[in-house]
């Protein structure tokens, strides 16, 4: 049989920890209508979709494109592959890239650490072509390099011809695949993330500002990167920390600068307000008990294997309901650390979650007449 245990012990907390938190592909359904083509509004801690719009959609990123660029050499620097002092040299090729520029001399070489900088602060197109071709020897080699390890950590739709962002059929991402790109990227990358929140650099005695609008507003924002294109319009990636709790938000397709600078912060602090993270229960704590058949012991103690956190409508939490589920009873041997049961979650206005539950200790079977008293008491009294 099924047994099922409902739990009311619930302490609302912020899980700090990406991936260390069971909360699957939570998605709460409040709708907020927005202009932009594509958008997407997550929950960096947990995963938690919190809005999203046409966010599979394939789209052309323009220079929200640069993120990925930026991710293949924050990887380099963190595997000791590359330095931020090295130095890369500028070809004629990179020299000429129109559109957005750092302003680069061709014939010099510059460091790193000021490419990256020419590239996510100022969005210079010649930046990443330097770049490229010091790390790939090509930029059209450097872009299939890009477009492989896009699949490999997860970025189904995403598709690279080139470092930049340059209009190209071939140039593909969704708002769902940048999102994803983004929490990587602040995830594994802390020790170079902080390039994307710096407001303003010089080069060749030109200073640029940082084009994400929500860096100059009181939000919390820290990263990531615009882009604009006349088929992409405008769009942004962008991360907030407000309480400790951070937001990632994707929008593309709107009509201007000032609307994407005011839908984004619209978005932003309609999540803050309307959401919140939940603690059900921390890694190794014990959850409930299960009632054990033909074991040494009658009951075993069911466990989280990771900190479970939920992210809720904040309206919806006084009606929250937690439950225990397993096949009961049952029986032995169980081996600790097994997945025994699950744990799952529901809410007015969210999609249930599920997690799996392990057992928190070893319970042996009987022995032959620890069997033998066992089945004659559930005969007689119909007991375990």
């Amino acid at each position: 049989m099924t047994a099922t245990s409902s739990l009311r012990r619930l302490v609302p907390a912020l899980c700090l920890g990406l991936l260390a938190v069971f909360t699957g592909a939570v998605a709460p359904a409040l709708a907020i209508e927005t202009p932009a083509r594509e958008a997407i509004l997550i929950d960096y801690d947990t995963g938690a979709v919190l809005m999203e719009k046409d966010a599979d959609v394939s789209m052309p990123p323009a220079s929200m494109s640069k993120i990925m660029t930026v991710f293949m050499v924050f990887e380099q620097l963190k595997e000791g592959r590359l330095q931020l002092d090295t130095k890369l040299p500028v070809s004629e090729n990179a020299w000429r890239m129109g559109g957005s520029k750092m302003f680069v001399e061709v014939g010099s070489d510059i460091r790193v650490e000021d490419l990256l900088r020419g590239v996510v602060i100022q969005s210079g197109n010649d930046a990443c072509v330097v770049l490229a071709e010091g790390l790939a020897g090509s930029e059209p080699a450097f872009a299939q390099a890009m477009s492989d390890r896009a699949k490999e950590i997860g970025l189904t739709n995403s598709h690279f011809a080139n470092a930049t962002g340059w209009p190209d059929p071939g140039q593909r991402m969704t708002a769902r695949d940048l999102a994803i790109l983004a929490r990587r990227v602040i995830h594994d990358f802390p020790d170079y993330y902080h390039f994307f929140g710096e407001t303003e650099f010089t080069w060749s005695d030109i200073r640029q500002g940082n084009r994400n609008p929500l860096l100059y507003k009181s939000i919390g924002a820290d990263g990531l990167k615009t882009g604009h294109t006349e088929e992409a319009g405008y769009g942004l990636v962008a991360s907030a920390v407000q309480d400790g709790r951070r937001l990632i938000l994707v929008v593309s397709g709107l009509d201007s600068v000032k609307a994407r600078a005011e839908e984004s912060a619209r978005l932003l602090t309609w999540g803050f307000r309307q959401f919140d993270n939940y603690e059900l229960a921390k890694a190794g704590e014990t959850v409930e008990t299960a009632e054990v058949w033909m074991g040494q012991s009658k009951t075993v103690p069911l466990v989280a294997a990771e900190d479970v956190v939920v992210t809720m409508q904040r309206a919806s939490r006084k009606d929250m309901e937690v439950k225990v589920v397993y096949e009961g009873p049952l029986e032995a041997p169980i081996a600790a650390g097994s997945e025994i049961a699950r744990l799952t979650v529901s809410a007015p206005e969210m999609e249930s979650v599920s997690v799996p539950l392990q057992a928190g200790a070893d319970v042996p079977r009987l022995g032959p007449f620890g069997r033998i008293f066992a089945n004659l008491k559930h005969m007689i009294f119909g007991t375990i």
